[in-house]
């Protein structure tokens, strides 16, 4: 078994580490300080200059769209085993996947138009995407229901002449405050009577369609993550052409199987990095602070903190490797195990270290001094974004049964967002 990186990430993860070192890390105080003056001013939602600025950079090192494997529309697009190690990197700032045209949920809605979408669909909404020209939305969880059981959804897609026509209410629409967000991707039901997973569809929607309205932004934990947002989004008579639905009616669970398995898997990468930063933090703090007489990091308790971290951080990355190259390799429907079990496994380790880099740091962790109160609500969040960890559970336990089953079902793995 070989667990080397090629020599082309090898490379690239060279020039990311450089561009973070050099860009991204420097610019960490300037991107709160500039939220905060707009905020400050009456309107936080606004695309920041520092992140506006570094993307031609950024394009320009060749480090761009590097999530989207196997589209002609996007060469430079790796497989998700080459892009692993440097969405791991990205991670370690929260606003640094914008930077690399790779934040989500863009790069799972830019998969989803590339795989499920027309050649018109790609050509309105998947080029303006890929070129960072506009921002998206995904749409599927809603307040009235439990949304951790996708066929819930209750946002009607209902089908006169050449229109669908849309009505709903979602909530937890990441990246619908960003006033760059022209395309939402719409999950709801175009026929209640079908098959259980046959009800739901996807639709793309205009931001700006009339009857479109964004009712609020939702905080995590007090923040409010301007000017990206989770906003809860009301869909009131909308009438979009035919043609911008996406593969067909009674295809948005087949879809949603397709869209989350990157999302997710990218969310993980992502949640290794940020465990290293805040671990990277962790020892720095430890180092650095006397107490009773002697330096923190010799105190028995934080060498084991400190190891376990270490532990947790490598399991989880020889995780995520596994099933990124089973999604590679099989397809994502028969790494769905591998699949669950990083979604599972990695924002636990995550916050679990984050929480243990705050203790390091004392009072100071809990504030906006330093990046790990922010970090810990981004990773906590990922416990229930795409599926919370119970739903996960469940379904793999399903998954493990069924090798002991005689003619046991296939199991569908979830598709939830949230609830």
């Amino acid at each position: 078994m070989d667990f080397d990186f090629s020599p082309k990430v090898k490379d690239m993860q060279a020039k990311l580490l450089a561009f973070m070192d050099q860009h991204i890390y420097p610019n960490e105080a300037t991107y709160l300080r500039e939220v905060a003056e707009n905020r400050a001013k009456g309107n936080a939602w606004i695309p920041t200059k520092v992140i506006e600025e570094l993307k031609p950079k950024a394009r320009a090192a060749g480090l761009w769209n590097l999530f989207l494997p196997r589209s002609p529309r996007a060469p430079e697009g790796l497989s998700n085993l080459e892009y692993a190690p440097l969405c791991e990197i990205m991670g370690r700032v929260t606003w640094a996947p914008e930077v690399f045209n790779c934040g989500a949920p863009d790069t799972g809605n830019m998969e989803t138009i590339e795989r499920y979408g027309s050649e018109a669909n790609k050509d309105e909404w998947l080029e303006p995407l890929l070129k960072g020209e506009i921002r998206s939305a995904f749409l599927m969880t809603e307040p009235a229901v439990a949304s951790s059981d996708a066929t819930n959804i209750e946002c009607s897609i209902r089908r006169e002449g050449d229109e669908y026509v849309i009505n709903g209410r979602k909530w937890w629409s990441s990246g619908a405050g960003d006033p760059r967000c022209a395309i939402y991707i719409v999950m709801g039901k175009t026929d209640p009577e079908a098959p259980r997973h046959s009800q739901q569809s996807m639709i793309l929607v205009p931001s700006n369609a009339k009857g479109v309205k964004v009712l609020r932004p939702l905080t995590v934990f007090g923040y409010d993550d301007a000017p990206h947002g989770h906003m809860e989004v009301v869909l009131d008579n909308v009438r979009v052409p035919a043609g911008n639905l996406l593969k067909g009616e009674g295809q948005g669970f087949a879809i949603a199987q397709g869209r989350l398995g990157p999302g997710r898997i990218h969310h993980c990468m992502r949640s290794i990095g940020a465990a290293e930063r805040a671990l990277d933090m962790m020892c720095q703090r430890l180092n650095q602070r006397v107490a009773f007489g002697k330096p923190i990091s010799t105190q028995g308790v934080w060498r084991e903190r400190i190891a376990e971290s270490r532990c947790m951080i490598e399991q989880a990355r020889l995780l995520t490797l596994k099933a990124a190259y089973m999604m590679d390799t099989a397809g994502n429907k028969v790494a769905q195990a591998e699949i669950a079990m990083i979604k599972i496994v990695a924002p636990n380790m995550s916050t679990r270290i984050i929480d243990w880099a705050i203790q390091a740091h004392g009072a100071g962790g809990v504030s906006d001094d330093f990046i790990l109160a922010n970090s810990y609500a981004h990773q906590r969040t990922l416990r229930l974004a795409d599926g919370p960890d119970e739903v996960h559970r469940n379904a793999l336990a399903k998954l493990e049964l069924a090798k002991h089953a005689v003619g046991a079902k296939e199991v569908e793995m979830p598709i939830t967002r949230g609830s």
